[in-house]
């Protein structure tokens, strides 16, 4: 079998392949590994039973997956702090302000209705470290000596954490959205109740899509996959702006008042060069994935921002930020970081930043993004039987070379293989769609002969 956890916890086909067993075995030995020295709880120095905050978005199968984790931490002797459906970056939060040893939540982000999965949070609210993820998939169906009477667990609802959530946000907003007209797509997810409170309170006069989950809905043609219906709503009610979550909403997209889509190079050029405008952009660096657009990188570049680029995946956007103590990091897809507020993207607070420099400056969405002149970009996936061998393929490296040297500093080529699939990618960027779909295909092909 392979890894259990992956890159954004354990997921899959709810109630086939993510089981209430299995979800259940998930958080018995998540329990029992909080309890060691090493493990993300610490040591348990004044006989303290460890705590946990769940939380879950809307999906139907999150009631039963809910149930089956709170019965595992509480047959294995952790008190659980239900949180109810919340975003995961609301959880991370609330992990780390009550003081909670782990947090918990049942959600597969932008995937599909049918599928669920289980994100894990250490104390701080800090995602845990591949080290302890595997220790805790080691432990899964061991022999254990199980509590009783006092021992056992209590679990109990946390009535206020929407409000907790809220006001935290609230108090990072840099200006108030007073006047600004938003409409925000919450995807019939985790933001449904929360995002239109806190923009609210924030000052916008807020028009929400998609907020009326029923369990089944959820990433239903809406939310950060499907901009359309955000895009027409903005145009048809004379918006300012629109932000649009997916399921779970620990990223966001935007769409300025002309209709036209904001994507995280957008959304991070435009923060970072706020943080830099308040001296608040640590080392002048803000890090960003392989798959940022080179505009982006233009952008930074003659903004005096220096980039660090990391492989594709939230993990590693963390991982740079806390290395080099940086304060500022996103994906092209809206997971978006902003490391001295949060501990994890969090979709709704970069909204809030992201509109309070429209209204602090008073300028549009569209102007302030066009500081990123976005270089046509083709994405070419190629199926192979051996990735990683065709990827390293010195006939493959030497067609890529002289491609690169064909675009200089006009364009860019990215090859890798996929992390899940036997699929070699190629993407180019260069100045026009023509030529960036010619240089792909030539690629492809020539990784298709190996």
């Amino acid at each position: 079998m392979g890894r259990l956890f992956g890159t954004d916890g354990v997921r899959g086909l709810a109630n086939a392949e993510l089981t209430p067993e299995l979800a259940l075995s998930i958080a018995v030995a998540a329990a029992h590994v909080l309890r060691e020295p090493h493990g993300p709880g610490g040591p348990d120095l004044h006989g303290r039973r460890p705590a946990a905050v769940v939380g879950r978005d809307g999906r139907a199968s999150g009631e039963m997956l809910e149930a089956a984790v709170v019965a595992g931490l509480t047959s294995a002797g952790a008190d659980v702090l239900r949180a109810g459906v919340l975003p995961t970056p609301a959880v991370a939060h609330l992990t780390a302000e009550v003081g909670a040893d782990l947090g918990v939540v049942l959600s597969a982000s932008h995937n599909p209705m049918p599928d669920n999965g289980i994100k894990l949070f250490a104390r701080g609210g800090l995602k845990l470290p591949d080290a302890v993820e595997d220790e805790i998939e080691l432990r899964i169906g061991e022999r254990w000596t199980r509590p009783t009477g006092a021992g056992v667990g209590r679990a109990r609802d946390l009535p206020d954490a929407a409000e907790r959530y809220a006001q935290h946000l609230l108090a990072t907003l840099p200006h108030k959205l007073d006047g600004l007209r938003v409409v925000v797509d919450c995807a019939h997810g985790a933001a449904s109740a929360v995002a239109p409170l806190v923009l609210s309170r924030a000052g916008a006069e807020v028009t929400a899509l998609a907020a009326e989950p029923d369990g089944r809905n959820i990433n239903d043609g809406v939310g950060s996959t499907h901009l359309d219906g955000l895009v027409a709503a903005v145009r048809g009610t004379g918006a300012d702006a629109g932000v649009a979550f997916d399921g779970d909403a620990d990223r966001c997209l935007a769409v300025a008042a002309d209709g036209g889509v904001v994507d995280g190079d957008g959304i991070l050029a435009i923060c970072a060069l706020t943080l830099r405008d308040e001296g608040r952009l640590k080392q002048d660096t803000v890090v960003a994935t392989v798959m940022s657009n080179l505009g982006f990188h233009h952008a930074m570049r003659d903004a005096g921002i220096r980039v660090l680029t990391t492989p594709v995946g939230d993990r590693y956007v963390l991982e740079a930020l806390r290395t080099h103590d940086l304060s500022l990091g996103g994906e092209q897809s809206g997971h978006v970081v902003f490391l001295d507020e949060a501990t994890t993207g969090d979709g709704l607070l970069t909204a809030l930043q992201l509109l309070g420099r429209v209204a602090g400056t008073g300028t549009g969405l569209a102007e302030l993004a066009a500081v990123v002149p976005r270089l046509p970009q083709v994405l070419v996936n190629v199926p192979v039987a051996d990735k990683d061998r065709v990827a390293a393929a010195a006939e493959v490296r030497a067609v890529v070379a002289a491609a690169e040297a064909e675009l200089g500093d006009d364009g860019r080529v990215l090859l890798r293989p996929s992390g899940t699939e036997q699929i070699v990618r190629v993407m180019v960027e260069a100045p026009t769609q023509p030529a960036a779909e010619e240089i792909a295909e030539r690629i492809a092909r020539a990784v298709t002969a190996v």
